[in-house]
Parts: structure tokens; sequence; C-alpha cells
């Protein structure tokens, strides 16, 4: 399923730049030098160990956390909810998680994210309503639509929370280890859906995902963040595990290769 950017015309326009970033949390350099540059219509992967600043760096984009040093523009503007709120969908690794005493359901929960600043006291939900159906129906849940969010399996949480995300009407979607407790039918489906988003409604996709199958069979570009950017490049470049150990500063345990030796015991011992 690896596919390529929508258009090069739609992909000439950056929406976010960040130069020269560091972050410091608790004393602690997390993310140091940072360069990068997203164009519209990217689905993006950011891959990294634990710790490696993924997180950090999402939190700095959404304004969250503030640069040590270093300069973020997005949208042509800081890092401010108020800038471009509506324009950035944020989904975090606990998004789905919802308390069991809460009482949602799909429709619920999605209408949720046409919430505001200026609609936050009125109960008018014209053309509202149109746009959550529209959402649910992006992400394939219209036969559950009316079903309480806890009863709800985990790939189709993710998809819940996607679609409060878009029906906000966000350009740029910011997505932190969406396939977390997946099925592989849920994390197949739930990948197609982001290219799909990608591609026939010109979102912008960055996620944070441990599963580097995943992101390599999905991503149009992945990113390898271990405090610094080690590689950011198309899918099709990314390194293999020993060009990959390198870029971390891994060196072999070992002087020479280890040999795998013949345990004569184990003959003729069926798996």
């Amino acid at each position: 399923m690896k596919t390529q950017p929508i258009d090069d015309e739609c992909c000439d326009t950056p929406i976010l730049e960040v130069s020269n970033l560091s972050v410091i949390r608790s004393g602690k350099v997390i993310l140091k030098d940072i360069d990068l540059t997203v164009h519209k219509g990217e689905f993006i992967g950011l891959v990294g160990p634990n710790g490696s600043g993924k997180s950090t760096l999402l939190l700095s984009l959404l304004g969250v956390l503030r640069p040590h040093v270093g300069s973020i523009n997005i949208y042509g503007d800081n890092p401010n909810p108020r800038n471009f709120f509506g324009r950035i969908g944020w989904v975090s690794q606990a998004a789905s998680y919802l308390p069991r005493q809460v009482k949602l359901t799909v429709r619920e929960l999605v209408m949720l994210g046409t919430v505001n600043s200026e609609n936050i006291f009125s109960w008018s939900v014209s053309g509202r309503k149109e746009r959550v159906s529209q959402a649910i129906k992006m992400v394939g849940l219209e036969d559950v639509e009316n079903i309480d969010v806890s009863r709800l399996s985990g790939g189709q949480r993710q998809r819940a929370v996607i679609a409060r995300a878009l029906v906000s009407e966000a350009e740029f979607l910011l997505l932190d280890e969406p396939l977390v407790g997946m099925d592989r039918d849920a994390r197949n489906s739930l990948l197609k859906l982001l290219d799909r988003l990608c591609h026939d409604a010109g979102k912008t996709i960055l996620m944070v995902s441990h599963d580097l199958t995943a992101i390599r069979q999905t991503a149009h570009r992945m990113i390898f963040l271990e405090e610094k950017i080690r590689f950011d490049g198309p899918t099709s470049l990314f390194p293999d595990l020993e060009t990959l150990a390198d870029l971390r500063g891994i060196t072999p345990a070992h002087d020479s290769p280890v040999q795998i030796q013949e345990i004569p015991w184990a003959e003729g011992v069926s798996e």
C-alpha cells in the first residue's frame, strides 16, 4: 500500500517550518538542532525509540511546550492553539481511552469536535450535524454511530477520535501512536483510511508510531528522531537496520560476526 503524495503542486506549499529547534524538559535536552519542513499533502511517519523526543516534538508544534532555542512557524504563525484552531487536528495516545463511566455515543463524541470558543455556549447545531455525519462516514462508523463508545473495539474508538478531529475541518492531522492496541485488521483499516484522507481529502498527516513495518507501507516520507533528526527522506530510502545502528551511534558488541553453531542434542527435536 506504499503511495506517493497527491501531487507536486500541492506539496510545494509549506505549512510547517521548524528551524534550529531545541527543547529542554526537567533540565534535560530532549530535542536538539531540529530543522524540519512539512508541505501540504504529505504523509509523514515519525519514528524513533522510546524517549527519543517524538511526543515532545508534537507538543512543541501545538504550542504546549516552548522552545529553548529556535523557532516554529506553522501556517505562518507561532504555535498557539488560538491561532490555528480548526486547522490542526490532534489525536493523543490516550484519546481513545475514555473512562468507562463516561457515556457518549459515537455521534456525541464526534460532535464535540465542532465545539469552539465561538459556539461553546450556543445550542444551535445548524450545519454541524451534517459535518458530523460526513466525518462518521469518512471513518466508516455509520453502523455504530448511536452505540456507546465504551462498547467499541480499540480500532473503532481510534476511528471515532479521528472523526472528532476531522469534523473540526482540520487540514493538518498530528497523530501520536494511533496504532497502539489495534489488531492487524483494525490497523490495516486505519492505515487505509489515513491514506485516503491524504489523497482524497487533501489532508496533511504527521504520525508517530513504533510500527516501522506499517509506517514503511503507508507513509510517503519518514523521519527517524533520536534527540536529533537522524534520517529524513522518502520511505523507499529509509536505512536498513545496520545503517540505522550506525546513524544512532550503536557499535557491534562482538568483534566478529556471531556464528550460530549446531546443537547436537537438538537434532530430531520437532517444533
